[in-house]
């Protein structure tokens, strides 16, 4: 399996004690060591590549720009698991305990690998970051204490798409009766929006269907001539990842289905799924937690203090493209976690359950967001103990042809509704794992 160490090497391989990439070094105790769970290789790495050097890019700048978290350089360390859920617990297992204080937090990059670390990181008291995936009813914290799924679940997600589609027949009233394809990777993080789409439809009262997609994706043209050419929804929702994606769009596009029909999940609104279905992309829309592009200070300042410096992680073409700016996205949240938990256990290299707290406690007001140069780059938000997802309003963007434009406002999500499913879900995996939830006051 093949572990890459990123060290910030402008602190000095000395200071860190980090090899090259590729090789193995001790960790030295000033440091707080990071391992991230990668796929460079692999069907899923063309997405996988720059969501990692966003991650990459921004943990350098920190290190470089900054002299790490309050003086605290991180060592970070990538292990690739080809988006294989028993590569990922073994890169888990050998990474957990690495460095002064073990592993700060985990970085799946899939819904499977999460599935199968929550009871290990409980056991271990290691937070697993699956920021936009994973478990929709790990936002409740209290059955959940080392799981955060921030800003938005899948279950947040889907009723975005949901909503957006009302707005544009005029109304949730006039969703009633209409018809919703959902056409989804055949795997846990397909199905993990089925029990929220459910309830909408009884909610809503619109028709729905669905169409089961094996990984990774390829073979779809029956799926698209029975959406396009027998179902005829008014909207269908894609939730796919990969090769799945630009597959669903040119094979869409060959029944003739209109593309400003068709609504995808963060996931499958990328430059990674239009680029490679050229102009039958155009008109293609996704929800998005995060915005796109290079104009924000953050970005600014990787240009300046990573990239320039030669220290870049991957292409520098993918500076501001979208699963590079939401590897940034990730860092940020990452590191002001290890920041706030830093008021409580110290300027120090933390644990992973002392980390935990600072995700427990983390407030990204829009003045903090301002002061990191990620004003207008993300919506603030805010995770307790009880709310590991902070449900954030998400948008709808737009492929033009060249790029992605927003075409609608920030879309509430039905908190109460949500909520809700989320507590009657974890209750039940607390009382099917014997796990007693924790009070939070």
């Amino acid at each position: 399996m093949t572990t890459r160490l990123r060290g910030l090497m402008a602190l000095g391989a000395a200071l860190l004690g980090l090899a090259a990439p590729g090789g193995a070094a001790a960790q030295p105790a000033e440091a707080q060591f990071f391992p991230h769970l990668v796929y460079r290789t692999g069907p899923y790495a063309p997405n996988g590549i720059p969501f990692a050097d966003g991650v990459a890019d921004y943990i350098t700048l920190i290190n470089q720009r900054d002299g790490g978290v309050n003086g605290v350089p991180i060592a970070y360390e990538e292990c690739d698991t080809g988006y294989n859920t028993d590569r990922g617990i073994e890169c888990y297992e050998r990474l957990k305990a690495r460095g002064a204080t073990g592993a700060a937090a985990f970085l799946p990059l899939s819904t499977g690998i999460t599935y199968a670390l929550i009871e290990r990181s409980y056991n271990d008291r290691i937070p697993v970051f699956s920021s936009g995936y994973g478990r929709a009813d790990a936002s409740d914290g209290r059955v959940f204490p080392y799981t955060f799924n921030a800003p938005a679940s899948y279950w947040t997600g889907i009723d975005a798409a949901v909503t957006y589609i009302a707005q544009q027949m005029g109304g949730p009233d006039k969703l009633r009766g209409r018809k919703i394809a959902y056409i989804y990777h055949d795997s846990a993080f397909g199905k993990e929006p089925l029990p929220m789409l459910e309830a909408l439809r009884g909610l809503l009262g619109f028709e729905m269907r669905t169409f089961p997609i094996a990984p990774p994706g390829l073979d779809q043209k029956s799926a698209w001539m029975r959406i396009g050419r027998q179902y005829r929804p008014d909207y269908t929702i894609l939730w796919g990842w990969g090769v799945q994606n630009s597959t669903a769009i040119r094979d869409a596009a060959a029944v003739g289905y209109p593309m400003d029909r068709m609504i995808g999940v963060w996931w499958a609104g990328s430059e990674q799924d239009v680029l490679p279905a050229g102009e039958a992309s155009k008109g293609y829309k996704a929800i998005a937690f995060h915005a796109p592009g290079a104009d924000y200070r953050v970005i600014r300042d990787i240009k300046a203090h990573v990239h320039a410096k030669g220290l870049g992680a991957g292409d520098p073409g993918q500076i501001g493209t979208v699963l590079y700016n939401r590897g940034v996205f990730n860092a940020a949240v990452l590191v002001e976690a290890i920041r706030t938990a830093q008021e409580k256990h110290g300027r120090k290299p933390l644990t992973g359950e002392q980390v935990a707290w600072g995700f427990d406690h983390l407030d990204l007001t829009a003045d903090r967001l301002a002061a990191l140069g990620l004003e207008g780059f993300m919506q603030p938000f805010r995770t307790t103990c009880a709310d590991h997802e902070g449900m954030t309003p998400v948008r709808v963007q737009q492929w033009d042809g060249k790029r992605w434009v927003f075409v609608s406002d920030w879309i509430e999500p039905r908190r109460q509704l949500i909520r809700k499913m989320v507590e009657d879900s974890a209750r039940k995996f607390a009382t099917e794992r014997k796990i007693k939830a924790r009070t939070c006051s």
